[in-house]
């Protein structure tokens, strides 16, 4: 799948599979292509060259074939501010042809499920960044679909409220839901999904499992120290004094170390100690995606993070 607005090409000759009752996620940082691939697979864009098929349905002649089938969390809320919470639910079950008595008893579980049955008769408006985007995934599943595409649905909202909205995905994922989840949030996929892409620029750079991608880190040993007082040559006394560990700076004052061996802290702290230096903080770090991620796309995750800071401010 390709598709270009003007010279830009968003999304470069694409090609992935998502299997029935997989939690899929899509990786990358703002600007890769996540959303414009949604949107391609929703129907609300056309891709300039290639095939879908959503359910076994082809939609590439016919992009909402496969409309009945699939609910969409959108990364803004498409939902109307003067109507209640009760009423957005309603509203959107009637749309996908549910009679007036079952839509009114799946809005007040669905409510309930997601916490804002006392908020069910306020304006939606009036709710919290967190509560809309709940009431926006309440809707996407109104009508009980088959697959489920959430774009970014925790970016740009509370902490609380980011946890409880993974286990409610986490939840949807149990009963069997097919899930497509667009995020830049490292650990959000790592924790929620069974297979990742890696998006960038366009482009999917690597598709597996999360255990295949681990593998390749499983073996090290890693450490972050915090320091404050070091002085520019730091690293170059550590890679002198150390040449069995890999010293790699990740932002002022913190230094990841990586090896093969068990580390121990005692002497580098008595290194860094004698050379001046205050060691805040120093704990080992269990291998992670973030490590994979940069290793296969070349982006820091400290990129990822000021996106995702960027992102919620604006939002």
């Amino acid at each position: 799948m390709t598709k270009q607005f003007g010279d830009v090409t968003a999304v470069n000759d694409i090609s992935f599979s998502v299997y029935q009752g997989e939690l899929f996620g899509f990786l990358g940082p703002n600007g890769a292509g996540k959303t414009t691939t949604i949107n391609i697979l929703i129907g609300l864009a056309r891709p300039g060259a290639g095939s879908i098929r959503l359910g076994g349905l082809d939609c590439s002649r016919n992009p909402k074939a496969a409309q009945h089938l699939i609910g969409v969390v959108p990364d803004e809320s498409n939902l109307y501010p003067e109507l209640t919470g009760f009423d957005n639910l309603c509203f959107c079950a009637a749309l996908y042809g549910i009679g007036k008595q079952e839509r009114r008893t799946r809005a007040r579980e669905l409510l309930e499920t997601f916490g804002l049955a006392e908020a069910a008769d306020r304006r939606f408006a009036g709710y919290s960044k967190g509560m809309k985007r709940k009431l926006t995934i309440a809707a996407g599943i109104i009508h009980r679909p088959q697959v489920l595409f959430l774009d970014e649905p925790t970016t740009g909202i509370d902490v609380a409220s980011a946890r409880q909205i993974r286990q409610l995905i986490a939840d949807l994922h149990r009963t069997g839901t097919t899930i497509f989840l667009t995020t830049h949030y490292i650990e959000e996929a790592e924790r929620l999904c069974d297979r990742i892409a890696f998006i960038v620029s366009g482009h999917i750079v690597r598709v597996d499992t999360v255990g295949n991608l681990l593998q390749p880190v499983q073996g090290r040993h890693r450490l972050m120290m915090t320091t404050t007082n070091a002085g520019a040559d730091l690293h170059e006394s550590l890679v002198s004094a150390f040449p069995q560990f890999i010293f790699e700076p990740v932002a002022d004052g913190q230094m990841r170390v990586t090896s093969v061996a068990p580390i121990r802290v005692g002497p580098l702290v008595r290194f860094l100690e004698d050379q001046g230096v205050e060691v805040v903080e120093a704990r080992r770090l269990q291998p992670s995606l973030e490590e994979v991620f940069v290793q296969v796309t070349g982006i820091e995750a400290l990129a990822m993070m000021q996106n995702n800071r960027d992102k919620g401010r604006s939002a």
